[in-house]
């Protein structure tokens, strides 16, 4: 990759593209005005390097390729891509897009970290508004390959397809949010599981490392490689999904948790079941439980070999 890339804002978000995006061979002109930021960058990327050696470097992937600056204008002027991670604070955005997108070229992409702000509302005196839009991505942004790309009102079509092609050769995988919503989609279900978690420590049932290890030592090892939907399907059985909302869609209605669930309509029922028909393709159950057990024992292998290497105990 040939493009330039600048980074506002260099904390743990702001860092990770920047690993992320040396990683790949891309010159980074990196900006941020907190005291000391260019010292702390450089330790987090000392720090994150040797994974992404790990990982496998790209043809001209130096951290030699990385310059700061203290001059906003001059970081992005040149910028073929633009990452704002600055704190989620919805008038600090506003006023950082209008700058950003009068010093940038205007063919420049101009991308916001923002994890549930709505980019219509941030980007609402930006410059060119047609190329700007949301790419939330997931810590830490060098490893997690996951990134949300949310368009605003004045988003275009070509922009988007630009921005996901573009994370695609971060080594990325972009999934477009079809509608412009609060908290998007990963964050809002890690939002509803986060505070159940907060009732159950408040309420004295369990610890935070209980709950942590009823989440790494059961569903998240799952959720690793197959998701939700998938899931419940192979719980259904040979009837799968529908079988499965029926014999514990009920228990929805129970007080289990603080969240009301929606009502089950048969509409609601049968779009579930029939994106997880698509999700599961041509497998046949019997193929894809193979692959959940196969997936399960190497995912609990790497962890082990990871902990032993690395001191870990339970």
């Amino acid at each position: 990759m040939s493009a330039v890339f600048a980074a506002l804002g260099t904390g743990v978000i702001g860092a990770g593209w920047i690993a992320r995006a040396l990683a790949r061979g891309l010159t980074v002109r990196a900006w941020d005005p907190a005291p000391g930021a260019e010292a702390a960058l450089r330790t987090r990327l000392a720090n994150a390097w040797p994974a992404l050696e790990a990982q496998g470097l790209a043809a001209g992937a130096s951290l030699e390729r990385l310059s700061f600056h203290t001059d906003l204008d001059a970081a992005v002027a040149s910028a073929d891509v633009i990452q704002e991670s600055a704190p989620e604070r919805l008038e600090l955005k506003r006023e950082l897009h209008a700058q950003v997108s009068r010093a940038a070229r205007p063919d420049a992409l101009i991308c916001s970290s923002t994890s549930g702000l709505l980019p219509s509302d941030f980007y609402a005196e930006a410059l060119h508004p047609e190329r700007c839009l949301v790419g939330h991505p997931f810590n830490p942004v060098y490893l997690l390959p996951l990134v949300e790309v949310v368009g605003g009102s004045h988003t275009s079509a070509a922009n988007l397809a630009r921005a996901e092609a573009f994370y695609r050769e971060l080594g990325m995988r972009p999934l477009r949010v079809r509608k412009e919503v609060p908290g998007f989609i990963a964050d809002r279900l890690l939002e509803a599981l986060w505070r159940e978690a907060l009732h159950l420590v408040n309420d004295g049932v369990a610890s935070t490392g209980e709950i942590d290890d009823a989440i790494r030592y059961g569903a998240g090892l799952r959720w690793s490689f197959m998701g939700t939907f998938l899931t419940y399907t192979l719980a259904g059985g040979p009837a799968g999904m529908r079988h499965f909302m029926q014999q514990f869609g009920p228990a929805l209605k129970l007080p289990w948790t603080y969240l009301e669930a929606p009502e089950l309509t048969d509409g609601l029922i049968d779009a579930v079941v029939e994106g997880t028909q698509a999700q599961q393709g041509d497998l046949e159950l019997a193929a894809l439980e193979r692959y959940r057990d196969d997936c399960l024992l190497a995912v609990q292998a790497a962890i082990a070999d990871c902990k032993t290497r690395h001191g870990i105990r339970d």
